[in-house]
């Protein structure tokens, strides 16, 4: 299952359709708290989350995974990358940071990545 974290509804029904299009099964969240609230976490082998989001970021979300020992190949996308976040998200471990708005083909290939790194 491939969760998906975004506070922009529209968003989340665009990946959503491109993920479940590739055959990945999905679940979408309008909120990191959303997500480590939901039960989810045990049951993604895939998030795709917005870097800046209100309450807390993308980035945070990583974080919080880490300090809890949960290790869940992370994707990110956002609007406006800067260089010092993307730094940080890539050395804590994140699979790509796609800026908004994104290839398909340019997810698609991550998420491969992610999986297939998943399962190795």
């Amino acid at each position: 299952m491939i969760s998906i974290v975004d506070d922009d509804p529209s968003v989340l029904r665009a990946v959503g359709t491109l993920v479940r299009s590739l055959g990945y099964p999905v679940v979408t969240f309008g909120s990191a708290e959303a997500f480590l609230e939901s039960g989810a976490v045990e049951k993604s082998s895939c998030v795709i989350s917005d870097v800046r989001m209100p309450g807390m970021s993308g980035l945070e979300l990583q974080s919080q995974l880490l300090a809890a020992g949960i290790v869940i190949p992370l994707i990110f996308m956002a609007a406006n990358p800067d260089p010092g976040v993307v730094q940080a998200a890539l050395a804590a471990g994140a699979i790509a940071i796609h800026a908004k708005p994104f290839d398909h083909e340019s997810l698609a290939a991550s998420i491969e990545q992610a999986l297939s790194d998943d399962a190795a």
